[in-house]
């Protein structure tokens, strides 16, 4: 199907100021309206885009037409977005000029200017900007009166390889490295399984609701619910990246809902128990236990504390700044019940890491994920298996116990809210109802007991 995208961004000549030319015939009213460019404000979160009316013959009024996006929003720097966009404008504005009509049959003109375009030598360099070809959104009919059809015209499509690898570039820059490597290797087993089972499916736009909810039933099949949900919610983020930058016209996987799970959580510690593992490992494994002392007294999740340098404590505050799971930077106050237990860290060097095997301050060249898994194994070894703990009692374990033992104490003196207002702080959690949530889940809040009313 002939696309105004692509005429638009199909090779950019040598840039000409076409503003000049929109002269108008002054005894009749104009067909279009100058384009122009949306930029959001500057907002590079939102969709940028070159928007335009055209005069529809049936109402003869100015109506809206689709909007312009081809390229420009996978561009990060305003300048690179902004100066695409222009090129599209000045385009455009020479197509309008030209005879193009968004309300009449244009695939004698699309052929013509794909043809005029070819036999015009470039002048262009192949920059960010020349990169901007592969816009293949149909002209869209905003009218609400019926308009003829346009001619369908042959174009090539994405193949599954092209269009995730294209969705997985636009996603390195603004997820995590652990996200992106959970992204890639879900695509890749998507690719292979349609390869496999539905070899007819070649292309992204054949890639439809049904063949994926097949693969996802082949998941589910084969490991959880929790892993098919897994699956679904990255290949929703991949297809919508299409989606926004008018790969697809739609994303399927928002189709496709999600399944219920019974997940199996962390169960909160006994002040027993939890006493009895500390005197344990103090005995017998010191740097276990300061790794276990950062998530009960700081609340840092495991990861959380594997990310921690040397360089991100600041003694003369008292505070610690990490990566945080809903924070790209976190900062939070260290207790005196911690600060007495650091050993002296002024002699080492701020890149360090604070935990590693076998000290407190050392290299460790491997992933965070790794890390993770290495003290909770070594947690298993040392305590669990130590002490017959069941596997509902992990590393996690030691962060609700302590947030419901915090709880329980600031309640006794106020308000359940006020509580839960200064436990917020504490915690970090973003929203009273994300920690209202969480308190629910680990059973923080107790009634008292209720016998005089029965």
């Amino acid at each position: 199907m002939s696309t105004l995208n692509e005429i638009i961004t199909f090779e950019l000549e040598s840039e000409h100021d076409f503003e000049h030319e929109l002269e108008y015939n002054l005894t009749q009213k104009p067909q279009f309206s100058t384009p122009k460019i949306y930029n959001a404000k500057g907002d590079l979160s939102k969709r940028w885009y070159v928007y335009y009316s055209y005069r529809n013959p049936l109402t003869n009024k100015l109506e809206r037409q689709q909007n312009i996006y081809g390229q420009a929003n996978q561009f990060k720097f305003k300048e690179d977005r902004f100066s695409l966009l222009a090129v599209y404008r000045r385009r455009l504005i020479k197509l309008l000029k030209s005879g193009y009509n968004p309300y009449i049959d244009n695939t004698d003109f699309y052929y013509s200017t794909k043809d005029n375009e070819s036999q015009k030598p470039l002048t262009t360099s192949n920059s960010t900007i020349g990169h901007a070809n592969i816009a293949t959104s149909p002209i869209a009919n905003t009218s609400s009166t019926p308009i003829a059809e346009p001619k369908a015209i042959e174009e090539s499509k994405m193949t599954l390889q092209q269009a995730f690898d294209f969705s997985l570039k636009l996603k390195e820059k603004v997820v995590a490295e652990r996200t992106l490597k959970d992204y890639t290797g879900r695509a890749k087993k998507l690719i292979t399984w349609v390869k496999k089972k539905h070899p007819e499916v070649m292309t992204i736009d054949q890639l439809n609701k049904k063949v994926i909810s097949l693969f996802l039933h082949d998941v589910l099949s084969t490991t959880s619910p929790r892993n098919y949900n897994n699956f679904r919610t990255d290949f929703s983020s991949l297809m919508q990246t299409l989606e926004d930058n008018d790969i697809i016209k739609s994303n399927p996987v928002k189709k496709i809902k999600a399944l219920k799970t019974n997940p199996q959580r962390n169960k909160t510690y006994s002040l027993a128990k939890q006493t009895e593992i500390f005197d344990y490992l103090e005995a017998n494994d010191p740097v276990l236990l300061l790794f276990i002392k950062f998530i009960s007294y700081n609340f840092l999740r495991p990861i959380e504390a594997c990310r921690i340098r040397i360089k991100d404590i600041n003694l003369e505050e008292n505070t610690i700044q990490f990566v945080a799971k809903n924070s790209p930077l976190k900062t939070k106050r260290i207790p005196e019940i911690l600060l007495k237990d650091l050993p002296d860290l002024s002699g080492l060097d701020g890149d360090l890491f604070l935990f590693t095997p076998d000290k407190i301050g050392g290299t460790w060249d491997t992933t965070e994920d790794n890390k993770r898994d290495y003290f909770s194994k070594r947690y298993k070894k040392v305590v669990k298996d130590h002490f017959q703990l069941g596997k509902n009692y992990g590393l996690y374990s030691f962060r609700h116990t302590f947030i419901t033992k915090l709880y329980r104490a600031l309640v006794k003196d106020s308000s359940p809210h006020e509580a839960k207002s200064r436990l917020m702080l504490i915690t970090g959690h973003s929203t009273m109802s994300a920690l209202e949530k969480y308190l629910r889940d680990i059973d923080a809040a107790i009634a008292d007991d209720y016998s005089h009313l029965l």
